[in-house]
């Protein structure tokens, strides 16, 4: 099912499977994806618990503001306490990508509206912003993220009906789920170059420090790790041949955990959930 709603005056898409009486699940997609990115994993859930996925903002039928200060975290995470506040809390969370980053900074703001955290294939800052200053490797897979942030980098992945963009992905890791009927629902909700800009803002408006490649690395001042603590029950699910995200991306985040499960994935990479959705929805229903 499908439904728009106002949070913070705002409008934004869900799309819901199972019972609204069942426990909720808030899952958070990342980029390039879309709420329809969950269908796998939350019909393989729907029996025990009423998954609820936004669009979120920028993204598909959401509120899709064209300022890129307006996708700095503190918005994305007051997007996400308003529909907590909406459907009732507190709540499970899982977020993948992007929305892994949401999900963190949501635990880390409200650690009340929580009751446990799944994260699939997404960087808790602190480890990450340590790996791209630290590992060559990891620095030299996100040059990606400088590029997306250049001025016009949306014309150029939405030409030729978005092959820049699939051809991103395409190369280094497994792709083929993302094809026929479940190709065109992505290509939908992409809609054209303006779309593609909200979704990329979210890039635009990181605070994260990605040096050049071969440039001299001037580090930022640390993250308070301290304030970054999360408190909340953490599940960590990671594809082991994520070419994106490397194994430093999360290294010490058991030190940064109250209570912290790292479960791997092999023969998946960061989509996972599409690549293997019945492991991946298995380890959510046994950790909730």
């Amino acid at each position: 099912m499908s439904e728009f709603v106002t949070l913070n005056g705002h409008r934004f898409f869900l799309r819901t499977w199972g019972d609204a009486k069942n426990p909720p699940l808030l899952l958070l997609h990342g980029f390039p994806e879309y709420s329809g990115a969950w269908d796998e994993v939350a019909t393989r859930l729907s029996d025990r618990f009423y998954c609820i996925a936004p669009d979120q903002r920028g993204y598909g039928q959401s509120y899709s503001p064209t300022d890129v200060a307006a996708y700095r975290i503190e918005h994305l995470v007051s997007d996400l306490v308003a529909l907590i506040d909406h459907i009732g809390g507190p709540i499970d969370v899982v977020g993948h990508d992007w929305g892994a980053a949401a999900a963190y900074a949501l635990t880390m703001a409200r650690p009340d509206l929580l009751r446990k955290l799944v994260v699939m294939n997404g960087p808790h800052p602190v480890p990450f912003q340590r790996a791209l200053i630290e590992d060559a490797d990891q620095i030299a897979a996100s040059q990606y993220i400088l590029w997306l942030q250049r001025a016009g980098s949306e014309q150029v992945l939405a030409a030729d009906n978005f092959a820049k963009l699939r051809e991103m992905f395409v190369g280094p890791m497994n792709m083929s789920w993302l094809n026929g009927a479940r190709l065109k629902e992505y290509l939908a909700a992409w809609r054209d170059a303006a779309g593609l800009q909200a979704m990329i803002n979210w890039y635009r408006a990181t605070g994260l420090y990605v040096p050049k490649l071969g440039a001299q690395i001037d580090p930022p001042p640390p993250f308070d790790a301290g304030a970054m603590r999360i408190s909340v029950p953490h599940l960590l699910i990671w594809g082991t041949d994520d070419t994106a995200l490397l194994p430093s991306s999360y290294a010490g985040m058991d030190a940064l955990c109250d209570a912290f499960t790292l479960h791997k994935i092999s023969g998946a990479d960061h989509w996972l959930h599409h690549q293997k959705p019945d492991q991946v929805a298995a380890l959510i229903r046994e950790f909730i």
